[in-house]
């Protein structure tokens, strides 16, 4: 008996080789489009679209992958809310510093909306909520840590020359992300 199979399924594609051939595209040229990733992968656009709906879903999932490597502590393996915001956005920093041909795509997006993308930031909210900050004040927290990390983390990733060795500007991260969240924990009062 033979089983029905849609386009994309014909073509032996899967959604990890279609955002396979999507990562390599965006390291090589920065962008990406649906017929270049088709064109990558020998099919026709359309085969495509068994996998994923659109391009803006397709770079989302590229990115959202990436964040899957984000190690993100819970509170008992940190000594407060403040250490496990400065973890979780160092280990977002290394991430994005392994994958910097993808941090453009992550400052066009504005961040990630995935699966991933949404537990780092329910954890985050979470650390937030146990300093004492909810509501609007967490969100916004939120949203100037992850564009203080890419941010740094494209300046970091610049690949001109470099006025600073990597270990000052790793410093300087540190330090700047330390000024960061005790400023935001400190606004609770």
């Amino acid at each position: 008996m033979r089983s029905s199979r849609g386009p994309g399924q014909r073509a032996g594609l899967s959604r990890d080789r279609v955002l396979d051939a999507a990562t390599d595209l965006l390291a090589e040229r920065g962008t990406v489009t649906m017929r270049a990733v088709a064109q990558q992968l020998g099919v026709a656009p359309n085969a495509l679209y068994s996998h994923v709906a659109d391009k803006t879903e397709l770079v989302d999932g590229v990115l959202d992958r990436v964040l899957a490597q984000v190690e993100a502590p819970t509170l008992d393996e940190a000594s407060g809310p403040g250490d496990a915001l400065h973890r979780l956005m160092t280990s977002t920093h290394d991430v994005l510093l392994r994958h910097p041909q993808l941090v453009p795509a992550f400052l066009a997006r504005q961040g990630a909306r995935g699966e991933n993308a949404q537990r780092l930031g329910a954890v985050m909210l979470e650390h937030l909520a146990t300093a004492g900050i909810t509501g609007d004040a967490a969100r916004e927290a939120l949203r100037v840590l992850i564009v203080y990390t890419i941010g740094f983390a494209a300046f970091d990733g610049a690949t001109d020359e470099r006025p600073l060795p990597r270990s000052e500007l790793r410093a300087t991260f540190e330090r700047g992300l330390g000024w960061l969240i005790t400023g935001i924990i400190g606004s609770v009062g």
